[in-house]
């Protein structure tokens, strides 16, 4: 059974996380063992400082090691400065009082650092994805995870545009996972669109990743976070798929707000952590479907300089479209990686494409260092952020425009039975950005 509490608005005190790691700890019988932490990295929010030191306390005194991997899926490696930083703590304190935890990167662009532990099937791929897609995949998983007895993931539950909620054996697959099953299941999220999959606790790229999870050969607990506001609402330990379960449940409780009607106007404000369009694209991903037919959403980040460390030449090259502008144009998009074409798909939205015309259903406008020229060379709409009043729209009441100051966590979305569409007003300008 999970160990758990939370509700809605209230934090859990450091006492009360650490009895209850503690009560669900004792239950594993650590002594001798060899553990490994999967923990995300910087882009999501949650006490990783706090619970680092709580299970370093419970855990590392009997156990052979407590080393920790950081679940980048495909973002870049995290530096010494940034680790300690994401764990709260001094270079003193990681060589002397945590000198025998190893913090690692995942390199899921390595094969050396990989292993396959199985496959889906060309049957199971079909079924779990009722048609969209009939492949098999090789389901390969960073090697260092067979080195020990336990694999504990700790980590925090939101909605999410590609499994439907994140957290649980989403830190495995896709965080210390391989190309193939990343691509595979990210291109499964995309076919099946953000707006019908974001949101949803049972979907099937979750049924992809725990049918990969239930490969590992290793035992597998977590700990599952739910963060409201910067504050540990919900705690929730066990199986993954327990624990990530009731954790899921309290992020649609805390995570989601229902709107009455669509906003024809809507600045999504990126919050620091999101450093590049990779991750920023959550600010979209989170308020596409509260945006009106023909509205514009704007990702605001002066702070956002780069589309991608990674994948950032693959994107110039293909740019952000629609879903059907890539599934009409198979053999054009024939060696692209398909975890780009669905981030790409994801951004820009829904749509159509019909007969070489593309019409995306809302306007996606970036307000970040990205220059006029690149977002017009990718397909995205433009807005100097340095003319941008931020209190214009902090304070703006008319009807139809929205303004999210810390975006990419919480999901907007339309209460059923509400009106899909919103006339503009003349209370703020759309903007000078186009489709490209």
């Amino acid at each position: 059974m999970t160990i758990g509490a939370g509700s809605k608005g209230t934090a859990l005190s450091e006492p009360a996380i650490r009895d209850l790691c503690a009560t669900e700890i004792a239950r594993w019988s650590v002594a001798g063992k060899r553990i490994l932490a999967v923990v995300p990295d910087g882009t999501r929010t949650a006490p990783m400082g706090m619970m680092f030191r709580i299970l370093h306390e419970l855990i590392a005194k009997e156990a052979a090691n407590f080393d920790v991997l950081i679940a980048l899926g495909t973002h870049p490696p995290m530096s010494e400065e940034a680790i300690n930083a994401r764990f709260e703590l001094t270079t003193y304190q990681r060589s002397h009082r945590y000198g025998k935890t190893r913090f690692l990167n995942h390199r899921w662009d390595d094969p050396a650092q990989l292993v396959s532990i199985g496959a889906l099937s060309e049957a199971e791929v079909e079924s779990i994805s009722d048609g969209l897609m009939r492949e098999a995949v090789d389901v390969t998983i960073n090697k260092l995870v067979l080195d020990y007895d336990l694999i504990l993931i700790v980590g925090p539950t939101f909605p999410h545009e590609v499994a439907g909620f994140s957290g649980g054996n989403k830190y495995l697959f896709p965080g210390v996972s391989g190309k193939e099953i990343i691509d595979m299941f990210h291109w499964l999220g995309a076919l099946i669109t953000n707006p019908e999959i974001i949101g949803k606790k049972y979907t099937p790229v979750r049924d992809v990743v725990d049918r990969a999870a239930a490969m590992v050969p290793v035992p597998r607990k977590c700990v599952s976070l739910v963060v409201q506001g910067g504050e540990l609402v919900g705690l929730y330990a066990g199986s993954p798929e327990e624990a990530w379960s009731a954790a899921a449940d309290l992020s649609n409780e805390v995570h989601v707000i229902h709107e009455e009607k669509p906003f024809h106007s809507v600045l999504s404000c990126a919050p620091a952590m999101y450093d590049e369009l990779w991750v920023g694209g959550k600010c979209a991903y989170k308020l596409e479907p509260v945006v009106a037919d023909g509205g514009e959403l704007i990702i605001y980040a002066p702070h956002l300089s780069r589309i991608s460390t990674v994948h950032g030449e693959a994107i110039r090259r293909i740019g952000y479209h629609v879903r059907d502008y890539f599934v009409k144009q198979p053999d054009r998009f024939a060696g692209v990686p398909r975890g780009v074409m669905a981030h790409s798909t994801h951004v820009k939205g829904v749509g159509t494409y019909e007969r070489g015309v593309e019409r995306p259903r809302i306007n996606v406008v970036l307000a970040t260092q990205i220059s006029r020229a690149e977002c017009q060379a990718i397909n995205l709409g433009y807005r100097d952020y340095r003319t941008m009043d931020l209190d214009s729209w902090k304070n703006e009441k008319k009807p139809g425009v929205l303004y999210v100051p810390k975006a990419g966590e919480t999901l907007y979305r339309l209460k059923e039975g509400s009106p899909r569409r919103a006339k503009p007003s003349s209370g703020l300008p759309l903007g000078t950005g186009g489709y490209g």
